[in-house]
């Protein structure tokens, strides 16, 4: 009798802020099983588990609901609150030894051969404790946002400290484009990494009730639930259709807008390849699925996040499109600038392996 292959265990810890990092530590665990179907992912974080459920195969990863990090605590998509933030933190770092200790014991029952970090740093503490090598991926790290906050919040500098020294003592280094602060002694970096579109555009359309002729614009904010005063203000348009997660309590069209649940039975990769421009918070998945969707990006700067300087270079290099600072975003101003962009002929398609790098790197290891 054939024996069934027996399953490879990696543990992945991934930052709770948004769903930007699950989005991007999804695209890695879908392309390392396209290599190895055999491998099986512990997950560990208080991202919801529709969220794993909707990007990964069935029975491919356990879910546990771990506080991996704290990041940054958010009042709306746009703000911060720094004092939240700090008590949180207060209650995180440094991680206790019981903290450490219960951790290994799981992935010790698991049989865990190592460990991914997108961006937490618990994940390679654990690692440190359990004998496991750590990879940490990023396009940025906590103490790198933390230091931007100084001047408002010195109360972070004990924790950019802290995590600072923890980031440091990763076994393996990727970053990911566009990268924040390129290190000249990273492992690997990769492409852009966004998970990949599973249904054409005619088919995505048809589904949304959008007219396959009609122009299609979704508003992303980054899996941050919001309310938006100018709705109203967009059913001037015609022959386009807005798609507004987090819109309705069930999915619904009004003339022009798509009302969507916050967790709705669409792909988002999918409602960024139907798309002729995505407007949203700017933020690294977003980002990444407008890429390689070949269409322009409307975004939503946040002046205090320093990512977003970084992030807004590469739209002005390589997609195309406009920002909108925080304070105008909700009057809707910049509404009747959206014509000469959604007009736009699709760029061509760039290849998509960021997330293909990173796995055949991780691959590589075991």
């Amino acid at each position: 009798m054939k024996l069934k292959p027996q399953k490879k265990h990696i543990a992945y810890f991934i930052t709770p802020h948004g769903y930007g990092h699950a989005a991007r530590a999804s695209a890695v665990m879908e392309a390392i099983l396209k290599l190895d179907p055999e491998f099986h992912f512990e997950i560990f974080t208080q991202v919801p588990p529709w969220f794993f459920i909707d990007s990964l195969p069935i029975g491919s990863f356990d879910y546990h609901p771990y506080p991996t990090d704290v990041g940054l605590v958010q009042t709306n998509p746009l703000q911060e609150d720094l004092d939240e933030t700090v008590n949180r933190l207060k209650d995180l770092i440094p991680f206790s030894p019981e903290r450490i200790h219960q951790l290994v014991k799981i992935l010790g029952n698991a049989g865990c051969q190592l460990i991914l970090c997108d961006i937490s740093p618990l994940g390679i503490a654990v690692g440190k404790a359990a004998g496991l090598p750590s990879i940490l991926l990023e396009n940025f790290t906590w103490d790198w946002i933390y230091y931007g906050y100084l001047k408002d919040e010195p109360r972070l500098l004990e924790f950019f400290n802290y995590l600072k020294e923890v980031f440091l003592t990763t076994d393996y280094h990727i970053q990911t484009t566009p990268v924040c602060t390129p290190l000249a002694n990273a492992d690997l970096t990769t492409g852009v990494i966004a998970r990949k579109p599973r249904n054409s555009i005619s088919a995505t359309r048809l589904k949304l009730g959008i007219p396959q002729n009609a122009k299609a614009i979704p508003l992303s904010m980054g899996g941050i639930e919001g309310r938006y005063s100018f709705l109203n203000r967009l059913k001037s348009f015609t022959n386009t259709f807005f798609i507004i997660p987090d819109g309705s309590d069930q999915m619904r069209i009004e003339e022009n807008l798509v009302l969507l649940p916050h967790h709705s039975s669409f792909y988002h990769p999918d409602l960024a390849l139907t798309s002729d421009l995505v407007i949203g918070k700017i933020g690294y998945s977003t980002l990444a699925e407008t890429y390689y969707s070949g269409i322009p990006f409307v975004y939503v700067m946040r002046p205090d996040f320093r990512e977003s300087d970084v992030l807004s270079r590469f739209v002005q290099r390589e997609i195309g499109g406009f920002e909108i600072m925080a304070n105008e975003f909700q009057n809707g101003e910049w509404i009747s600038a959206l014509n000469p962009w959604v007009n736009r002929p699709r760029r061509q398609e760039p290849e998509n392996i960021g997330a293909d790098q990173a796995a055949d790197f991780i691959f590589g290891l075991l």
